[in-house]
């Protein structure tokens, strides 16, 4: 990504929800072996010009979300969307925008006190589901789903997540994982996909 990824190393340590859950833990990925992928790969799409992203949608779980800008706190560690806006999503502005050749952000909230987060489900999502994201610039970044991994807080993988592959990439981050009301949750679910297709937003 356009930030190295110590620059946000420790993001997700405590990040997310730790402000009260509904009592349903949300949807794990499935389990499956984790490949590397920290190696360069062939883009199947030419990555577009940088340009801020302004929504996302992923059908197959009911997402159609606006985004915010998020950077990071004092403690060097990335904000996270307010709570109280339910169906918001978070980009992280200081590294690569979603469909610009490098690894972008996405984060949002699985839960809150009130009920489901608007990536509750993420868990849910399969290798080869589509993610949408509208620019800023008028174009939709189309990008395919790779796979979906759960990785403890405490051995958050931070250059297998953000680290660069030679193509336009995108990372949808929420918690998961158990939960308890000191710690908030100990997981990570992490989408990873990469760019597959562009178009002008209708």
């Amino acid at each position: 990504m356009v930030v190295g990824a110590t620059a946000v190393a420790v993001l997700f340590g405590g990040m997310l929800v730790r402000d009260g859950l509904i009592g349903a833990q949300p949807p794990p990925p499935d389990a499956a072996p984790a490949p590397s992928h920290r190696v360069t790969l062939t883009p199947d799409s030419p990555a577009l010009d940088p340009s801020a992203p302004r929504r996302l949608r992923i059908p197959s779980i009911s997402v159609d979300a606006a985004f915010t800008e998020l950077g990071l706190d004092v403690r060097g560690e990335l904000e996270t969307p307010p709570s109280e806006q339910a169906n918001l999503v978070g980009w992280y502005r200081d590294g690569a925008a979603p469909g610009a050749d490098g690894t972008a952000v996405v984060v949002g909230h699985a839960d809150d006190r009130h009920g489901p987060g608007v990536l509750y489900r993420l868990g849910l999502l399969r290798p080869g589901l589509a993610i949408a994201v509208t620019r800023a610039d008028r174009r939709t970044a189309t990008f395919t789903v790779d796979e979906v991994r759960s990785y403890p807080k405490s051995a958050f993988p931070s250059e297998e997540v953000y680290g660069t592959t030679g193509r336009a990439e995108l990372r949808v981050i929420t918690c998961g994982g158990h939960y308890d009301r000191k710690n908030g949750y100990d997981s990570n679910t992490v989408v990873y996909a990469h760019l597959t297709s562009s178009s002008a937003a209708t």
